[in-house]
């Protein structure tokens, strides 16, 4: 048997909620890593990491999606927006389909910068997970899954977005 199976439920629980907030704050430093190393705000990164997402969904994302996304006015976001487009890390296109649309889109040039620096991140977690088994990985899968769908519950009742 080992310690963690020793341990009573709720030392497990505030052994699991401490290890998430610590892998929470190591990720964010990693990110912040990045940011600095690229001249880039907290928002700019989470308005990547939304556009990013809609682009490995196969989805277009205008600034105003964008700017729910961030929980951001629509000004704000033209900022955050206008300091990426100087910087060279996104593009405001128009749509093919509604020319008055505009969609955003990641410069190849930030998609390398991002891949260079988060790369061996990957390869090392990889590295890590390869000592739990494949069920194990589909508990991990479904203990996080339940861990991010509590936070956006909780979230949504403190800001009265529930529904």
């Amino acid at each position: 048997m080992t310690n963690a199976e020793r341990m009573p439920d709720d030392l497990h629980d505030a052994t699991l909620a401490r290890l998430l907030r610590q892998l929470t704050v190591e990720t964010d430093r990693f990110a912040e890593m990045f940011g600095e190393a690229h001249g880039l705000h907290r928002t700019d990164l989470n308005a990547l990491v939304v556009i990013m997402a809609a682009t490995r969904r196969g989805r277009q994302i205008s600034p105003g999606q964008l700017a729910r996304a961030l929980h951001l006015s629509a000004s704000a976001t033209t900022t955050v927006l206008d300091r990426l487009e100087i910087a060279g890390y996104v593009e405001r296109d128009r749509s093919s389909d509604d020319r008055r649309r505009v969609e955003l889109r990641m410069s190849d040039r930030i998609v390398r910068m991002g891949e260079q620096y988060f790369r061996p991140l990957g390869v090392e977690v990889s590295r890590a997970w390869a000592r739990f088994t494949p069920q194990e990985r589909v508990t991990i899968i479904e203990f996080l899954t339940a861990s991010i769908d509590a936070t956006l519950q909780v979230r949504a009742r403190l800001t009265g977005n529930e529904g």
